[in-house]
Formats: structure tokens, sequence, C-alpha cells
């Protein structure tokens, strides 16, 4: 788990820096070297909402978008160093980061567009949370008779 979490890190990092490279030039123009590059339909529906996503972006806005990326990069590190040592305070921290997602998908819920997709993602992610804190628990209770 912790070299996942590393490597989300790392995914999530290089994005960052990959915004930050991208100010000051066309986001527009990088958007459609990256759906030409994949040899993706710019039609399709995927596509398109990333294409009209850059056409909108500013510079400001991928300044945001790369800080919030470094900043969601630095708490995957923390947490996969501190599972990776086994640090108790990393199995709180893996809960507490997993349930970060929730009010966002629970807002996310309010939309009219795409409802079951973000319906079983807040499903999924709970059902982790659960898992996570009953292990959790099972850990602390004390064995009889040992």
């Amino acid at each position: 788990m912790a070299v996942f979490e590393a490597a989300k890190g790392l995914l999530v990092l290089l994005t960052g820096f990959a915004l930050f490279a991208m100010v000051d030039q066309t986001v527009e123009e990088a958007a459609e070297r990256v759906v030409t590059f994949l040899h993706l339909n710019p039609a399709h529906e995927l596509p398109r909402i990333f294409l009209e996503t850059a056409r909108h972006a500013g510079d400001a806005h991928l300044q945001w978008l790369a800080w919030l990326a470094m900043v969601y990069a630095l708490v995957r590190f923390i947490e996969a160093i501190g599972l990776w040592y086994q640090f108790k305070w990393a199995e709180w921290f893996a809960v507490i980061s997993c349930s970060a997602y929730i009010p966002f998908e629970l807002y996310e819920l309010t939309k009219p567009d795409f409802f079951w997709p973000k319906l079983a993602a807040l499903i999924i992610n709970l059902a982790i949370v659960s898992y996570l804190l009953v292990v959790l628990k099972h850990q602390r209770r004390p064995t009889n008779g040992s």
C-alpha cells in the first residue's frame, strides 16, 4: 500500500510540474496535442470536455491546479512513508485522507449529470473507509488468554 500511495504521489507531482510548465503557454494547443498524441477522437465526450476545459483555463487557474497537485502529492508521500515504516499514525492518516473525498463526492451527487458513476464512487469510498476503520478497531482489541 505504501508503494501505491508513493506512486500516486509521484504521478500527481509530475502532473503538477507539467501544469507549472504550461503557464504562459497556450493551454488549448497543449490539450489538442495531448488528444492527438493519444489518438483520441475530439468529438467524443471525454476528449471534448478536456478540450473545452483547456479553452477556459488561464494562467491563474493552472497555477492553482499545480499547487493543489503539489499538496496532494505531499499528502500521498507522507502517507506512503508512514505506511512504509509502519507508524500507527499513518493508518489513521490513511483513513482521514480517504475520508476527505466524501464531502466532494456528496457535493457531486447534487449535480444532475453522470449520477450513477458518482454514486458508485461514493459507495466504494465509504466501503474502503469502513473497512479501514474495522481493521484498525480489530488491531486495538486485546486478545484473550494470551
